[in-house]
């Protein structure tokens, strides 16, 4: 089972939507959501997946953003009303990261009805362990996502999804020219014989969060695939015309024509890769926005379709 572990940005939202909407993921794929605004579009994915019947995560306690805060602060009791009914309802489940106020936290949860056996955890920090073994000594949640690390693997024995930060992330875009090829992940292969009962990582993102954008003198496409031997690498189309941040429209092309003769003996064939070819036949520009929501639909659709194969 797969966990592709997303902020609250626009276009992350409305990537993981668009896959529940166009019925491109199935119970293979658990999206976990930490939320960093109290936005229109999260209340419109949870619908979405509350009304497909798919499953999605929601972290309670975002350690990046203001999401908390700002919710608490919104005029708009409607929105809260509204929030607190979808995150109630069967199909998310609640996450949370283990942090020093988490006994408090959980408590409040316990206390409006959230049973601790229910959760989704999400560990980073081994001095937490201890405090895990205590409160869930009886009864272990759900879902415990935990780092690559022979700590947590002795000490927290049950439920263990594998969560790692894949992505090779470059100070700049230019940056990307100098490897543009390298090996992604191999977590989808053998998860399960090391213990685990799925995986997760930060799909084509990367851990790194930071609320404030930019221009970018050089335009990047990240696009997953599987080698010969099932493997997931990663190839980087950057454009040409790097000097400054002006026509990005030009420089979306510039790499996405890279892509296109690229894909001519790759033959990948999700949703996204289709949609970008027809950007490529029309000349179009959808905008960097669109551009990452299709390289997260391309990366957690391809490993969709992987996950089915290898149950068959």
């Amino acid at each position: 089972m797969y966990f592709p572990y997303l902020r609250g940005r626009q276009f992350e939202l409305i990537a993981v939507r668009e896959l529940a909407e166009k019925g491109l993921i199935n119970d293979n794929v658990i999206p976990i959501i930490e939320p960093i605004k109290p936005t229109s579009t999260l209340l419109k994915t949870l619908k979405t997946f509350n009304n497909c019947n798919k499953a999605i995560g929601v972290i309670g306690n975002p350690q990046v953003g203001n999401f908390k805060d700002e919710l608490d602060n919104l005029n708009n009791n409607s929105y809260k009303q509204e929030y607190m009914e979808q995150l109630n309802k069967e199909h998310v489940i609640r996450g949370h990261i283990l942090n020093a106020d988490s006994r408090t936290e959980i408590n409040e949860l316990s206390l409006n009805g959230v049973k601790p056996e229910e959760l989704l955890l999400v560990h980073n920090r081994s001095e937490f362990i201890a405090s895990y073994q205590e409160f869930f000594h009886d009864n272990p949640p759900t879902y415990n996502l935990i780092p690559y690390d022979i700590t947590f693997k002795r000490k927290i024995r049950t439920n263990k999804v594998l969560f790692a930060d894949r992505f090779p992330k470059k100070a700049r875009n230019v940056d990307y020219l100098n490897e543009k090829d390298r090996s992604f992940s191999e977590d989808h292969l053998f998860y399960m014989e090391e213990g685990f009962q799925g995986f997760s990582d930060f799909t084509i993102v990367g851990s790194e969060f930071s609320e404030s954008g930019f221009a970018p003198m050089a335009v990047a496409i990240h696009i997953v695939y599987l080698d010969g031997e099932d493997s997931l690498r990663i190839h980087h189309f950057v454009s040409n015309s790097n000097d400054d941040i002006r026509d990005p429209a030009r420089k979306f092309y510039e790499a996405l024509d890279k892509l296109m003769a690229w894909n001519e003996s790759q033959q990948l064939d999700t949703n996204a890769i289709n949609e970008l070819r027809k950007h490529y036949a029309n000349e179009t520009y959808p905008g960097l926005g669109s551009l990452k929501k299709l390289a997260i639909m391309h990366h957690i659709e391809l490993i969709n379709g992987f996950l089915n194969r290898s149950r068959v």
